[in-house]
């Protein structure tokens, strides 16, 4: 008795373009007709229908034949799951056109407009006062943040510049150091203490991001808050790092 195999009703398949860099891997019903099958390809490769030309290629990327029968079916090619079909554009587009996002136009509106619209993020939080459109809470943030800087400030007045001082900051063991710098960083808000460390425990060398607030090593000086600080009769330490 023969046997006869049955096709699967649909085929997996790479698709290519001359319009394109890239392969796509689809999955296409055997059913379709030639026409149809280019209808689905015009999304996926950006080239008309009536402007494309077919060619399927093997598991192998052996070419096999050209699909150039708008009635036949898809399944009645040698396709297989794994083949590859090529798109030829002759609609006179080039390669990676459809690619250059640059090439498209970028939409733009102005912030009048924007503000007139009822349909966006910003008019949402203006009608529910939320975020910086909440003046309660707003204010609020801003008084903490003040008061947060008074206390740094006093914090700060009472840590000389060339004090001999300790740092104990959280995850850290104790350092000692020398004061070098006391006041407002650009690097970030609010008051810091700049330390020149005995030992190249620091972070850098007394600048930061271009900015030079004092003069040290690499390596041994650090920008820490003055809440923990402590100013006092710290004589220099032997880390032993000299023996690593």
């Amino acid at each position: 008795m023969e046997v006869t195999g049955v096709s699967a009703p649909t085929v997996t398949v790479f698709i290519s373009s001359s319009l394109n860099t890239f392969r796509s891997e689809k999955r296409y019903s055997r059913s379709l007709t030639i026409a149809e099958f280019k209808c689905k390809l015009e999304l996926l490769v950006g080239s008309p229908a009536s402007c494309m030309e077919l060619e399927l290629y093997g598991v192998d990327d052996k070419f096999y034949s050209k699909l150039d029968q708008e009635d036949a079916l898809l399944g009645s090619y040698p396709v297989d799951d794994g083949c590859r079909i090529h798109v030829i554009d002759h609609s006179g587009a080039r390669l990676g056109e459809y690619e250059d996002v640059s090439r498209v136009e970028k939409y733009t509106i102005s912030q009048e407009a924007y503000d007139q619209r009822q349909d966006t993020v910003r008019s949402f939080l203006k009608r529910s006062k939320l975020g910086r459109y909440n003046e309660e809470e707003r204010a609020q943030q801003e008084a903490e943040a003040a008061q947060r800087l008074a206390e740094e400030k006093a914090q700060a007045s009472s840590i000389p510049v060339g004090s001999r001082c300790e740092v104990r900051a959280a995850g850290h063991s104790p350092r000692r150091g020398t004061v070098m710098y006391v006041g407002l960083t650009d690097f970030k808000p609010g008051y810091w203490i700049g330390v020149r460390y005995d030992e190249p425990l620091g972070k850098n060398d007394g600048s930061v991001n271009g900015k030079r607030y004092f003069e040290c090593q690499a390596k041994y000086g650090a920008f820490v808050k003055p809440a923990v600080v402590t100013v006092g009769d710290f004589p220099e330490e032997d880390y032993g790092l000299d023996e690593i």
